[in-house]
């Protein structure tokens, strides 16, 4: 026990160590990391099962998506039940995750980068949007924006801007339509169907 237990400390203190350097990694810097190791793989691979599990370990950490279903839910959100709270996040933490596995197993990436804009905010901000553009492809070049903020564990996504147009706002328009026809179940069950309609595409 008495040789064990430096070891497990050790771990511990690494372990903590990672950690507090993640949280205090620049938005910019997050962002830059991020979108590279995923590039990198999608110009090795397009299986989606592959590509699922590169956005399950390197990207939903970064997304806070209570506070996105929340944004994209909007006022029903207030009146939804702790259960109904649950099954919203869940779908439409699903519904982010399988269109952009979709989206990347139809990405041809060898020869796309993506330049991050540097960031000028300042030490106390908390909240900031980090700037991006993709380049690369034969198109044009697509600008896509991530709003963040500073939350304990770090920075994390609370909406992402592409082209001006604001996922959150998007979803919350159809979201509200959804929810005017069934309330908070239709809008559930309503997911539920997009989520297996993409998986069998």
């Amino acid at each position: 026990m008495t040789r064990t237990f430096p070891r497990l400390l050790a771990t511990l203190l690494m372990t903590a160590v990672a950690q507090l350097a993640l949280a205090q990694e620049r938005p910019d810097q997050m962002v830059k990391r991020t979108t590279e190791e995923v590039l990198s793989v999608i110009k090795k691979t397009t299986d989606r099962a592959t590509l699922r599990k590169v956005a399950e370990q390197k990207v939903l950490p970064y997304f806070d998506f209570t506070e996105m279903t929340r944004l994209a839910v909007g006022r029903p959100w207030r009146e939804a039940s702790p259960e109904q709270k649950k099954q919203l996040q869940q779908e439409f933490t699903e519904l982010l995750v399988n269109t952009y596995t979709s989206a990347l197993s139809r990405t041809v990436a060898a020869d796309k980068t993506v330049e991050v804009k540097p960031l000028q905010a300042g030490a106390n901000d908390k909240e900031v949007t980090v700037r991006s553009v993709v380049k690369g492809g034969g198109g044009q070049p697509l600008d896509i924006d991530y709003r963040m903020t500073k939350e304990d564990q770090g920075w994390k996504v609370i909406d992402v801007i592409v082209e001006n147009v604001s996922l959150v706002t998007t979803y919350r328009g159809s979201f509200a339509q959804q929810v005017q026809q069934g309330g908070i179940d239709g809008l559930i069950k309503s997911l539920q169907d997009k989520n297996r309609q993409i998986a069998k595409s």
